[in-house]
């Protein structure tokens, strides 16, 4: 197949597939008789990893190293992206909660998506939880893994000194 129908395939423009071409990405099998480039269906499968590679954020060069290397390698660099991607959330997250601090609006919360304080203890009470059970919840996750807990309690956008005064209560229900 020519560099046209292989863009079309995987809807990737022709300026795409030459770039990827000239930095050794993907090169074609062979030329056809007209000087065209011809690709086979192991170029495909090839171009297709790079697609899938390619949603995951990762950057060409990472896509080359682990698809030129053993596969080894390929869950190395996938748990980087995955992790660089946790990081990236995180981010949004606090830029989310300084806009609706911002703003003054806690409901906007709600309106983005966002799990929010209100919304997670609706869910625990819904399955049956009642204070002493939340009470308990957090005393465990205090005491298994403060920082993680720390965490998900800014990822619920509970305002720092609510979250020091929940912390400091499931530590003092531990001793």
């Amino acid at each position: 197949m020519n560099i046209t129908e292989l863009g079309r395939r995987h809807g990737l423009s022709r300026s795409t597939l030459l770039y990827y071409d000239r930095i050794g990405l993907l090169t074609p099998s062979g030329r056809q008789l007209n000087g065209y480039r011809r690709y086979t269906p192991g170029d495909e499968q090839r171009l297709s990893q790079i697609c899938l590679y390619r949603q995951t954020g990762l950057p060409l060069a990472e896509i080359r190293k682990v698809i030129d290397k053993p596969r080894k390698d390929l869950s190395a660099v996938l748990e980087r992206q995955l992790q660089q991607l946790a990081q990236e959330i995180e981010s949004l997250r606090n830029r989310q909660r300084i806009i609706v601090g911002l703003l003054q609006n806690r409901r906007l919360l709600e309106r983005v998506n966002i799990m929010n304080r209100e919304t997670w203890t609706k869910l625990l009470r819904a399955s049956g939880f009642t204070d002493a059970d939340l009470h308990r919840w957090h005393r465990d996750f205090e005491r298994m893994d403060p920082a993680y807990h720390q965490r998900f309690l800014e990822f619920l956008c509970i305002p720092e000194e609510e979250i020091t005064a929940i912390r400091q209560w499931s530590r003092d229900a531990i001793e």
